[in-house]
């Protein structure tokens, strides 16, 4: 209940402040059963494009222990369907409970395979969680607004675009190797590419926090 509410409150205010978005490949989503949205992270809201733009399908999401450390923000996170992990020291629940989740409700999942905006670098979390699950990881690219001055501006609308490329199904007999994972791990760099060119191919990603400090 809280989280169609929360989407419905988050949908109205993006709308106001910064109008609405275009979807390309919504189709590819998977029609039945639970699927992991796997995306490079971009903006702190670019997940919650990705949750509106295949609703009505709900998913949970992975939050860094810290934003739990408030009982007002945690409630929220918690009724909101995300879970913590301690990305310094992620132990055997950081994989348990996604694989969880993925089997044992009809909530889908959105994480991102770099953990955090300031990287790219591919971990390979995704593909073992798409593994054990047996659920597809679902390539998907957010191009918009990157900082809060832009995404909330009343006098400038920036475009806001989402695009979702065919899943990637995870043979449930493949050994999670670090050849094979990192096989994987380039198929979703390379649909990441794919995707941004088809929505933007001059499109390039500058991490604002490290342009701050150049």
């Amino acid at each position: 209940m809280f989280y169609t509410f929360g989407r419905a409150v988050v949908a109205s205010i993006l709308w106001l402040f910064n109008g609405s978005y275009t979807v390309k490949g919504k189709e590819n989503l998977p029609a039945e059963g639970n699927y992991i949205i796997v995306g490079p992270h971009r903006a702190l809201w670019d997940m919650l494009y990705f949750a509106m733009m295949a609703w009505p399908k709900k998913f949970a999401f992975m939050a860094k222990k810290e934003l739990f450390k408030n009982p007002i923000l945690r409630w929220i996170l918690v009724h909101a369907n995300a879970f913590s992990v301690d990305r310094e020291h992620p132990g055997p629940s950081a994989i348990k409970t996604p694989v969880n989740i993925l089997k044992k409700s009809d909530l889908s999942l959105i994480m991102f395979p770099s953990g955090t905006r300031h990287s790219q670098k591919m971990k390979g979390g995704s593909v073992v969680i798409a593994k054990m699950s047996g659920t597809p990881l679902v390539p998907v690219v957010y191009q918009g607004p990157l900082s809060l001055g832009e995404l909330f501006n009343p006098f400038k609308r920036h475009r806001i675009s989402v695009a979702v490329g065919k899943p990637i199904s995870i043979d449930r007999k493949m050994k999670l190797s670090d050849e094979n994972t990192d096989l994987i791990d380039e198929q979703l760099t390379q649909a990441f590419a794919d995707l941004d060119n088809e929505i933007d191919p001059n499109f390039v990603y500058t991490d604002l926090c490290a342009k701050k400090h150049d």
